[in-house]
């Protein structure tokens, strides 16, 4: 038996090096994981639900989308105070002017933000999480009848305001900022307005996870009920790729490795990791058909984003009226919602952003070589701007695979490795000292 253990510790130690990594847990991303609480989760979506209508147009300052951003807001205000002052929080309003459809008249609206400030002031990265507050009936203009909201998108506001609670007591050195957008049913207004923003004023947002519609494990018609799978859409070519862009994406055949699409395999590799009973499934689009979510407008800005959303789907319980029809009872109700369900989707959002908060930034300048014919893959890079990592891996998988097949480690920044760079995709990515890594990147050839 001693003999055996000795064998299976001296594996354990090497394998790394040449092979895939072993799973490994950073302590104190666990931990953070298993304080995700479903009946907070619970609690903040009656709240929001209890609002008699969330409508962006609702202007109701007792019972209406005012009094909802008051609420998200005094959230944030009281996890500030847990966190010594570092978690601050706004509304943050802004006028959207008449598009003549959803917007008839300029109108006064907001978007509530709070803000983590990384530890490192040298570190200008930003991880992004958000969902939207409004809330829609039947008829997109109804502002006034009765529209709940439980599970679009009370659901991702909730899941944002359940990561500020947790995250906050946390310091990490890059920024956490959480987002209840304004206007997603209105035409994605809010999401537009902080995106453009960002943009201006030359932000370096590294991701953007959007929550919509996150709550539901049962779906409509099918009658499938799974609350162990949930959803992660990414864009396939860049929605704000270039001429420059599009010609090295055709060079090297990369129109399944944009920056988003990378991000949702990291939140897969991630997720599936600290978060039990959870597979995430990669969406290869950028939303469902006739519907949008705020992660657009951060992508057509250039902004690497994704949306999460629930496998399952139940339509009775979306963009419909309250109401008992033929027996059915209509409605985004909170009774609807599987709330374990919710816990575990969150669960995934912290997993992933407490990771990217931890870890250095992307490796600079990624190459590969193809000056020569070769069985060979010669692959070099250099270090990230941000932060320090103890080394990198060098992923690799076939054409024809959707996720990163092996991870060779390496405290250098050049590898060599005996495979075919005609026949596979590879990518590096850091590893900082907690274990943690960053995104992946895909390498530009390295020409005559």
């Amino acid at each position: 038996m001693r003999y055996i253990l000795f064998i299976l510790t001296a594996f354990t130690f090497t394998f790394p090096v040449f092979g895939q990594q072993l799973i490994h847990r950073d302590p104190e991303i666990y931990k953070l994981v298993q304080q995700v609480n479903a009946d907070s989760l619970k609690k903040y979506t009656e709240v929001l639900a209890s609002f008699k209508s969330r409508h962006t147009l609702n202007q109701d300052a007792k019972n209406g989308m005012i009094a909802a951003q008051n609420y998200v807001n005094s959230k944030f205000l009281e996890f500030g105070i847990t966190s010594n002052g570092r978690l601050t929080s706004k509304i943050e309003e802004f006028v959207v002017p008449s598009d003549g459809r959803r917007i008839v008249a300029d109108a006064k609206v907001a978007n509530v933000v709070a803000l983590l400030p990384g530890t490192n002031k040298q570190d200008p990265r930003m991880i992004l999480i958000s969902g939207h507050l409004d809330s829609r009936n039947k008829d997109v203009m109804d502002a006034v009848n009765a529209s709940p909201g439980a599970n679009d998108d009370g659901s991702g506001v909730a899941l944002v305001l359940e990561l500020a609670r947790i995250l906050s007591q946390i310091e990490f050195p890059t920024t956490l900022v959480f987002v209840a957008f304004t206007g997603e049913e209105q035409g994605l207004k809010g999401a537009t307005y902080l995106a453009n923003k960002a943009k201006s004023e030359s932000w370096k947002i590294e991701a953007v996870l959007n929550n919509d519609i996150v709550g539901n494990s049962t779906s409509s018609e099918t009658n499938i009920s799974n609350n162990t799978v949930m959803r992660v859409f990414s864009e396939t070519i860049p929605l704000a790729e270039d001429e420059q862009g599009a010609s090295v994406r055709r060079s090297i055949n990369s129109d399944n490795d944009s920056p988003s699409r990378q991000l949702a395999r990291y939140i897969k590799e991630v997720g599936e990791r600290y978060v039990d009973q959870m597979k995430v499934k990669l969406i290869y689009r950028n939303d469902r058909f006739l519907r949008g979510g705020d992660q657009t407008p951060f992508m057509k800005n250039g902004f690497t984003a994704v949306r999460m959303s629930e496998m399952n789907e139940n339509f009775l319980h979306q963009h419909e009226n309250v109401r008992v029809e033929n027996g059915i009872q209509y409605g985004d109700l909170p009774e609807f919602m599987d709330f374990e369900y919710l816990r575990k989707v969150a669960a995934v959002n912290l997993a992933s952003a407490a990771s990217l908060a931890k870890s250095a930034s992307i490796p600079q300048e990624v190459r590969i070589d193809v000056r020569g014919l070769s069985n060979a893959t010669s692959l070099s890079w250099k270090a990230p701007q941000y932060g320090s990592p103890k080394g990198y891996y060098v992923l690799m998988r076939e054409t024809s695979a959707s996720v990163w097949e092996k991870k060779f480690y390496t405290e250098e920044t050049n590898l060599k490795l005996p495979y075919s760079k005609d026949n596979y995709f590879f990518a590096v990515q850091t590893v900082s000292e907690n274990g943690t890594e960053s995104l992946a990147v895909l390498p530009t050839p390295l020409t005559r």
